[in-house]
């Protein structure tokens, strides 16, 4: 799969980035094309997420427009490359904190739904419970029915290789593609927690089986 590098006035080698296990990532120069299945207004729904990330102290590369000012442009975006060493969530706490408490009124990413939504809702986002065994989608609401808390702005895939602090300690968060409104609880270091590990099954269910099908025993089946 060729991305459209004249979209964006790039020219040059596209080299395959590590991680993107859900989509392609590629370097070309400075920028990092991906493959997206968002939508324009999903993507567009990110700009001022980020706005308030960066007044939180932490850096966000925004997604370039392409030529004709499309932020998707045949299923691939464009952004800026960042360098830096990974960091943990647990560094970021404090600027966490802050951002989550600026992105309360931000209404959900169109197409996406929280973990509560999906008590009544089949799908959003990654997610469709229709599409799995009826025991596990019951059991996978079961988990998220106690979730306590207000919904905000999260980015949702907050891990070591998404925080990268560079070499002058600005911190900057990448890969937002999973970012929605739901509760805080997605975005803390709590990664074994069994909301999170919920959601994880009902994410990777179509996009990475195996992964989805290993974790599917912690839910009793």
């Amino acid at each position: 799969m060729n991305p459209p590098l004249a979209a964006w006035d790039l020219s040059g080698d596209a080299r395959p980035l590590p991680g993107g296990h859900r989509n392609t990532v590629l370097r070309v120069g400075n920028h990092v094309l991906k493959t997206t299945r968002r939508s324009e207004a999903a993507l567009r729904w990110l700009e001022p997420v980020q706005t308030g990330a960066a007044t939180c102290g932490l850096y966000a590369p925004r997604l370039l427009p392409s030529r004709d000012g499309s932020l998707n442009v045949e299923g691939w975006t464009c952004e800026p490359y960042c360098a830096g060493v990974p960091t943990s969530p647990c560094d970021i706490a404090g600027n966490m904190r802050d951002f989550h408490a600026l992105g309360g009124d931000i209404p959900q990413r169109p197409g996406f739904a929280s973990a509560r939504d999906l008590l009544e809702r089949d799908a959003g986002g990654d997610v469709d419970l229709s599409a799995m065994p009826g025991e596990l989608a019951a059991s996978l609401r079961a988990v998220w029915s106690d979730l306590a808390g207000a919904e905000t702005a999260i980015h949702a895939d907050l891990n070591p290789s998404n925080i990268l602090r560079d070499a002058d300690g600005r911190v900057t968060l990448i890969d937002w593609d999973e970012a929605r409104r739901d509760v805080t609880l997605f975005d803390s270091a709590d990664a074994a927690h069994p909301a999170r590990q919920a959601w994880e099954v009902a994410c990777c269910w179509h996009i990475e089986p195996d992964r989805a099908r290993t974790l599917a025993h912690l839910f009793s089946l």
